[in-house]
Formats: C-alpha cells, structure tokens, sequence
C-alpha cells in the first residue's frame, strides 16, 4: 500500500488495519524530496498506528530525487503534458521495489470520486480499490465482462447468487454490451444487486487467469460492501487518534472586507504544478521559504503555470484579484445544490495527478 503523506492514502491504511488484519500489508512512501514537513509527519504518525515502518523508496544519488532528475531533463520543469515526475519519482521506484513478484496494490480512491486510479501495466501487479463500490480496477472488469464471457460469468453468477435475485441477474448478463448498452451501464446494474456476489464472481473468474489474485485461495475483501466517502475519511483520522495533515485545514484571509478560507488540497510536492493558484497564494502567505525555493526552479523560460510565472502571481494587485476570483467560486459553489461528486466539489480550475498518490 502506497502513502503519498495525504489524508486518502492514510485512512485506507487505518480502515485495512481495523478491519482487515489477516491481510499482511506492507507499506511504502515515494519520496520526491520536495515534501511539506506534514507529509513527513503523518507517516511517522502511521508507523506508531500501524505498529509498521513505512519503506522509504527514492533513486540513489547524492542529490534528492527532484534535483537529480531536474539535471537529466536540463532543468525542463514537468507539467501536465509532461509528468516526468510522475513517472521517474513515484511509478518507477515503486516497480523497482517489488520487481517481478505477483503484487496485489492497494489505492485509496474514495467512493466519491470519479476516477481510475494508479493501475500498473506491469503484468504482476494488480490494483484494488477497498473504497469505493467496485474494488476491481475497470481494465480488469471490462475484460470478464466481455460479450465472449457471457456464457461463463452467467453459470458463475449461477453458483453464487441469491435464488431470488438469479432471473433478473441473468436478463442483466445476457444482454450484451453495446452503443444502448455500454460497459458501465452493465457493470453497476450487477452491482447494484449485489456487490459481493460480484466480488465472488470475478474472483471465480480470475482464478483460471495469470493476475495475482490468482494465487490466493480465499479473500476477506469478497464480503466487503462499505463505500468510503469523504465524510468517512475524516472519520478515521478523528476515531483512531490520527491527526490530519495540518494543510487541509482551512485559513482565513479577508479581502474587500470579506472574509474566505484557502488550505492546500493534496499531498505531494510543494511545488506540484497541478495546484489551483489560491494553492500557490497558500504556499506564498504560509510558507514563503518554500514558494522562494519554488521560484527559483522557473528559468529559461520554463514556468509552473503555463499561464504566468510565480514571480507575477505574487505582485499586490494579482493576489487580490485571485483571491476575489477564489471567493467568489466558494459563494457559486454554496448558492448551488450540493453533490457528494467529486467534479462538483472540486473547483473548476483544480485538476488531480491521480499517479502523484500511490
């Protein structure tokens, strides 16, 4: 299981510990070198939780990790049309480290979210998703669920499913999948019957394939049906003592005579290119040092932002402006029906790395 040093990857290590102990989990942090202080602090904080050490995993050189990359790529700052940070800082390390043994991977997507999440293309290693309904990574799923598997998944749902339910599960399954009948539409009206009955479906289904879980005999997570929101999250942190990383918590800050909040919303790097820019104005107002630093990286013509550089963002006048720009997102957001959906809780200028959190 993956700590990125935010609060998701976190509580799913609290929820597996309480409630799935038998599961002999070992944990893992990708360390870029460029972590806020927090992030390091609640993976000591886990380690007396869990009563684990959490491997620290980072290419070897004389350098942290960033810089030395920073220096192979001739100070071309990654962006989101170039994640190299991604890739060499967080997915290969973690590939390197568990080399070609069958892996079972364990990510933290709540089940209000609407994403895939980090899911290898290497052959050993095979993702699940504890949090939300459907804990089997979509690649895999699509996959038995293909029209060439009807007949098998059917005698399968036969051998598993509640009597009752087995005519109106077999209408679901016998209709193949098409342009009126897509994949997901097929996929939740199975789940929705019964998500544990699915789970002992596709574990049937997998055994007679070349996927890590594969080699297990049983698996206590086939009876699992929670779906972890935020709400729950935070839950976990609260009931078991952890604390929250302190940059989720909101600050104040009065323009215009008005008075908004702005916190970081993500572990991982300080200088993470995906952060809205009240982030950035966060990082400046909070952690000058760290935004100075941050500064320093932007030469040659390459910014952080593909709009302005951090040196503009700060002049008096363009802090005001994103901050009035911020609050009067949060007044949009609060006249509007509230959603439990993360594209509508998000704001409209935030976009995820999903990878940054493994």
């Amino acid at each position: 299981m993956g700590i990125s040093g935010g609060k998701d990857s976190a509580a799913l290590a609290i929820y597996m510990k309480l409630h799935y102990p038998e599961i002999e989990l070992e944990y893992y942090f990708t360390d870029t070198g460029k972590e806020l202080d927090e992030t390091y602090d609640l993976i000591n904080e886990l380690e007396v939780f869990l009563g684990k050490k959490v491997a620290r995993l980072e290419n070897a050189s004389h350098k942290n990790p960033f810089d030395h990359y920073m220096d192979i790529f001739n100070g071309f700052l990654p962006s989101s049309m170039a994640r190299w940070c991604t890739k060499k800082l967080k997915l290969e390390p973690f590939e390197k480290w568990v080399g070609n043994d069958p892996v079972i991977s364990y990510v933290a997507i709540r089940g209000d979210e609407d994403r895939e999440g980090y899911v290898s293309t290497k052959s050993n290693i095979q993702s699940i998703f504890p949090f939300r309904k459907q804990m089997w990574s979509i690649e895999v799923t699509n996959k038995v669920l293909h029209n060439s598997n009807i007949s098998k998944v059917t005698n399968l749902y036969k051998k598993f499913a509640d009597k009752q339910d087995i005519d109106r599960l077999v209408e679901i399954l016998e209709q193949p999948q098409s342009k009126k009948y897509l994949f997901s539409q097929k996929m939740n009206d199975l789940l929705n019957i019964s998500i544990s009955v699915f789970n002992k479906v596709l574990f049937a289904f997998f055994k007679e394939s070349e996927l890590p879980i594969a080699l297990i005999d049983g698996y206590p997570l086939l009876n699992n049906e929670d779906v972890v929101v935020i709400d729950d999250v935070y839950n976990l942190f609260k009931e078991n003592g952890v604390k929250v990383p302190d940059y989720y918590t909101p600050v104040e800050y009065e323009i215009d005579g008005e008075v908004g909040t702005y916190n970081r919303s993500r572990s991982g790097c300080y200088f993470c290119f995906y952060q809205r820019k009240i982030e950035w104005i966060w990082l400046y107002e909070r952690h000058r040092d760290l935004f100075y630093l941050a500064m320093k990286y932007e030469k040659d013509g390459y910014t952080w932002m593909d709009s302005e550089s951090l040196k503009d963002i700060i002049k008096p006048d363009r802090v005001k402006q994103i901050k009035r720009e911020h609050l009067a997102k949060i007044k949009n957001k609060l006249n509007k029906p509230k959603s439990n959906k993360l594209i509508d809780i998000l704001e409209e200028d935030s976009v995820d790395c999903v990878n940054c959190f493994i």
